[in-house]
């Protein structure tokens, strides 16, 4: 028997966008209100049914503080698609994204992106027309989501499970390498 795959991919964005919540969401189904603030990174496993066969998805979710940002370059190596998470209701989370931007592309270039508004059950104070020209301007998939709800996660996480194969793909390299 064939060893499954690991795609490595990356949650970034802001402190309290909703990152662990979209990740926990799509491992155990399960939703938490209050949480406690990632320390640096935290990592879950899923295995993806492709059309191309089972991948395992190797998720990083990091830590969005700004006293993290030193650690957080080493965690970006042997990514292979990053999802730029924001809240839907705190506009400075979507100004953010270029900054988080950057400091993928600059560890991992020509990393493939994913632009995700999360927290859509709640009121919207973020435009989604202006997500969808930035991921756009970016040539990134515009995904929105809520943790809370479920909304759109299953989507997401097929999004970056696709994008990941085809990065490995691409690469020459075998995934997870």
């Amino acid at each position: 028997m064939a060893a499954i795959p690991v795609l490595k991919v990356l949650f970034v964005g802001d402190g309290n966008v909703g990152k662990t919540s979209l990740v926990r969401r799509y491992c155990t189904g399960m939703f938490t209100a209050s949480r406690v603030t990632t320390i640096g990174v935290d990592f879950q496993t899923q295995i993806v049914q492709l059309p191309q066969g089972e991948v395992k998805l190797s998720i990083w979710d990091l830590a969005g503080q700004d006293r993290f940002q030193v650690m957080r370059p080493g965690f970006y190596k042997g990514g292979r698609t990053a999802a730029m998470v924001f809240d839907a209701t705190n506009p400075e989370s979507f100004k953010g994204l270029g900054r988080w931007r950057q400091e993928v592309i600059e560890v991992v270039p020509n990393q493939p992106l994913v632009v995700v508004a999360n927290k859509i059950d709640l009121p919207r104070v973020q435009a989604a027309e202006e997500a969808r020209a930035y991921a756009d301007s970016i040539q990134a998939p515009y995904l929105e989501t809520s943790a809370a709800t479920g909304e759109g996660v299953d989507a997401l996480f097929e999004t970056i499970a696709r994008l990941a194969w085809a990065t490995a793909a691409l690469t020459g390299r075998p995934a997870g390498a």
